[in-house]
């Protein structure tokens, strides 16, 4: 409510008696009464009376007008419409002018008005017989003057008041409309749907413009407007009579202006910040969301899940996408967003539309696609000329955490050491990378984004998806491994006797036990030596079924050839 309305006008009422002013003063008539003085009986008064009526004041009160036998001669409820006037102008009877003296709204009063304060000697022909004594039974509705202003009752006031309403905000806030007399005439609760507006530039009725400068979000106030600074002599054609004072409770939900950028309020910004967030990186964060009322209306920690995104890029809503810029991992910021750079006049789901948003968030971590690993080195042992390569056998300790402190894993806390064979595939390609040229006894930290990670999948229910990993390392040994392409080496020369060497029974065929048996035995003596890290039989295995071509379980010296005889195979 509190818009305008035009193109609407009442009908003129009725001549009514009480309009009637009649100056002669006649002797009582017998019979017709004798009082001679004005009589008023306070019948109900209200426990509130903030305002009495005082000559000049505007009255709306409803009457019953009766004769001293009780015979109804007119009534204000039999025209559903008040009686609106002027006290102490001369518009009234002398009676009623000094009847309604010091009336409060909802007071009823019960006032015998004598013959020479009512209409005299002459009466009124076919109405009001001469010399009559009126009896009126006066309900009072509403009081105004025409010097009144708006009135402001504020009755609750938030602890934080950062804002107050200007010309040209536009503002949510929900009303319960009444006339003084507490009859309700409208109420956004009961549409549940706050009223929307500007305020300032004439989208309300003047006393409502004035009434909601200077309010906080979350104060609730009681405006009080006079008729000719709400809809006047003509009311609104509906529910709203003219010469109406109006009363709006009203509670502010929300304010902004579409001049307002976002706001940002850092709540904790870590003392150690390397690395701002930019354009194009990819963040996971935590966020509750609420309207400027506190109204919660989504969170990240109920689905306990954190919300993953590009930035800078319109995978989120404008504020967002500008409000997110410039985040350190672990800072805690508030960011205020405009409906015009949120979800608009629409809104979204439970968002309302032209809603001022509230994210309080916690950035867990970022990264950019164009990231590669990071490794800081925090000790070296003095004889540090061995460096691990492809290949290479390494055990090593390790504490898994994500960038925010959050620990994945632990092999110190397993009380065994994480063992790989480098550049085998056996560890994410970040960690790979990470742990090459290491020397034995060397710590670092090594920072992995998660396209060279665990990806936008991570590991279910201990790895999130598209985290960074941290991985803090100790390298405790270190195996060398064999060349590319080599699963066993010669550490020395080869005996040109080799097939004879292994086919011990001289048989001229090779079976799968005398292969391996030579071949450990070889291993043993160190005179050869099989790839560190991958299991011994299973190598040996693949190089006896590499020799034997045509596939029968047994090698013959026409199918053996070292590598360097046939250098598509991995074996001897």
């Amino acid at each position: 409510m509190a818009f305008r309305a035009r193109g609407w006008r009442p009908p003129p009422p009725p001549l009514l008696l009480l309009l009637l002013w009649v100056t002669g003063q006649a002797a009582p008539v017998a019979g017709l009464g004798l009082d001679t003085e004005l009589q008023i009986e306070r019948r109900f008064v209200p426990d509130e009376c903030p305002r009495t009526v005082r000559s000049g004041d505007f009255v709306r009160y409803h009457y019953v007008g009766t004769f001293p036998d009780g015979q109804k001669f007119d009534s204000s409820y039999d025209r559903d419409s008040t009686f609106n006037v002027f006290v102490g102008k001369g518009q009234l009877i002398a009676g009623m002018d000094q009847a309604l003296i010091g009336m409060c709204v909802n007071e009823r009063r019960f006032v015998k008005i004598p013959p020479k304060l009512a209409y005299g000697s002459e009466g009124v022909s076919g109405v009001i017989p001469p010399d009559s004594v009126l009896h009126f039974d006066v309900l009072l509705m509403d009081i105004w003057n025409s010097e009144d202003q708006v009135q402001i009752h504020t009755y609750f006031t938030p602890p934080s008041c950062p804002r107050t309403i200007q010309v040209s905000d536009f503002v949510r806030y929900h009303y319960n409309g009444t006339f003084l007399d507490g009859t309700l005439f409208d109420s956004s609760h009961n549409r549940m749907k706050t009223y929307d507006t500007y305020v300032g530039i004439g989208w309300l009725i003047p006393g409502m413009d004035k009434g909601l400068l200077g309010m906080c979000v979350g104060e609730k106030r009681i405006i009080t407007i006079p008729p000719f600074l709400a809809y006047g002599e003509d009311g609104d054609g509906k529910d709203i009579p003219g010469q109406a004072s109006l009363v709006f409770d009203v509670a502010l939900l929300d304010l902004h202006n579409p001049k307002d950028g976002i706001s940002i309020e850092n709540k904790v910004v870590p003392e150690n910040c390397e690395r701002r967030s930019q354009s194009g990186d990819f963040l996971r964060y935590h966020y509750n969301g609420t309207l400027l009322d506190g109204t919660f209306f989504d969170s990240s920690y109920s689905r306990n899940r954190t919300f993953d995104t590009y930035i800078g890029q319109g995978y989120v809503i404008a504020g967002m996408d500008e409000g997110l810029l410039g985040v350190c991992i672990g800072e805690k910021r508030r960011i205020v967003v405009p409906p015009h750079l949120g979800y608009g006049e629409e809104g979204r789901g439970n968002i309302p539309g032209s809603a001022v948003l509230v994210f309080d968030i916690h950035v867990i971590d970022f990264h950019n696609p164009s990231d590669s690993i990071s490794i800081t080195s925090h000790y070296k042992p003095p004889d540090c000329s061995v460096l691990s390569k492809k290949g290479d056998y390494l055990k090593y300790h390790y504490n898994a955490s994500l960038l925010d402190g959050t620990l994945l894993d632990s092999t110190w806390n397993l009380g065994k050491t994480y063992n790989i064979v480098l550049g085998s595939g056996q560890v994410v390609l970040g960690m790979d990378m990470g742990l090459r040229e290491m020397c034995v006894g060397e710590k670092r930290t090594v920072i992995i984004p998660p396209h060279l990670g665990y990806g936008e999948a991570g590991v279910d229910g201990e790895v999130p998806g598209s985290a960074v990993l941290v991985f803090d390392i100790e390298l405790l040994e270190l195996v060398a491994g064999l060349p590319e392409g080599y699963m066993f080496i010669w550490n020395g020369e080869v005996s040109p006797n080799l097939f004879e060497e292994i086919d011990k029974d001289g048989d001229g065929e090779v079976l799968l036990e005398e292969f391996s048996e030579y071949i450990h035995a070889q291993v043993a003596s160190g005179k050869g030596k099989l790839a560190p890290g991958f299991d011994a039989e299973m190598i040996v295995k693949n190089m006896f079924t590499n020799q034997d071509r045509n596939g029968d379980g047994k090698v013959t010296a026409e199918e053996f050839k070292l590598k360097d005889q046939e250098a598509k195979h991995d074996e001897l």
